[in-house]
């Protein structure tokens, strides 16, 4: 029972990237033909495949359906809070996840250390987009309409000595993100603190979100926070892959 719901699972996964024949779906599965049929033909009786006329599966409504009604009631901050809980309890720095929200970025959850100095930011509170690194390790990743649209509510205010004040030089860091995969605050918003980023994905590729580690710079300057970039990176690896994420980047999958 515990394969063919296996198989059944790949059916799906397989048939969800494009309508698949039945010989594609025997081959991917390792199995005889007329076993690959009958799982099919159990998902397209069920409405989760439906066999199209030239004899592929693809999709089925009943699938399509579901899947509507799991977005409609997803929280993403329920899959990403144990996740920033526990970066936060081996790292014992202050841990933040902010998401994109219409033409601004903005906190929805964060985790700090006991017994720590809090940091100036809340849950629900805007993002400073031209200095924090979870505003780099989004953008850097959007398509240039939202990027325009979330940066004309960047005020590009000179804040600390190494603050990004113009926009061409916003967008020449994101380049470098986009390049590096991470982001950074380098004592831009305050000289007190500084911070690495790296950005969340989604089932289609998609950055959804980025998570962050913060620290003041007298217990861990940057050089120490770019040490904990693998753990970061683990983090949201973890992360995006509960959300669906194959593992791939626009890079990786163009080429």
């Amino acid at each position: 029972m515990a394969q063919s719901v296996g198989r059944a699972i790949d059916i799906l996964e397989f048939c969800s990237e494009t309508p698949r024949s039945l010989k594609q779906l025997a081959d991917m599965l390792g199995v005889h033909r007329s076993t690959a049929f009958r799982i099919a033909q159990t998902l397209a009786d069920a409405g989760f495949v439906r066999r199209n006329l030239d004899g592929t599966y693809g999709v089925g409504f009943r699938l399509a359906g579901l899947a509507k009604t799991a977005l409609d009631n997803f929280d993403l901050r329920t899959v990403v809070h144990p996740h920033i809980e526990r970066l936060g309890a081996k790292i014992g720095f202050t841990i933040q996840f902010a998401v994109a929200q219409g033409s601004h970025i903005i906190y929805v959850d964060k985790i700090e250390p006991q017994n720590s100095i809090s940091l100036n930011t809340k849950i629900g509170g805007f993002v400073v987009i031209h200095t924090a690194g979870v505003s780099k390790a989004i953008l850097a990743f959007l398509e240039p309409k939202q990027v325009d649209q979330i940066l004309a509510n960047a005020t590009f205010e000179k804040l600390t000595a190494s603050t990004i004040t113009t926009r061409d030089g916003f967008l020449r860091r994101l380049v470098e993100v986009r390049k590096n995969g991470w982001a950074s605050d380098r004592g831009e918003y305050e000289t007190i603190s500084n911070c690495i980023a790296a950005p969340v994905r989604d089932y289609s590729n998609m950055v959804v979100g980025a998570i962050s580690i913060t620290a003041f710079r007298e217990v861990a300057d940057i050089d120490r926070l770019v040490e904990l970039l693998p753990d970061l990176i683990e983090t949201t690896t973890a992360v995006s892959k509960e959300l669906g994420w194959n593992g791939l980047t626009e890079e990786t999958s163009s080429g």
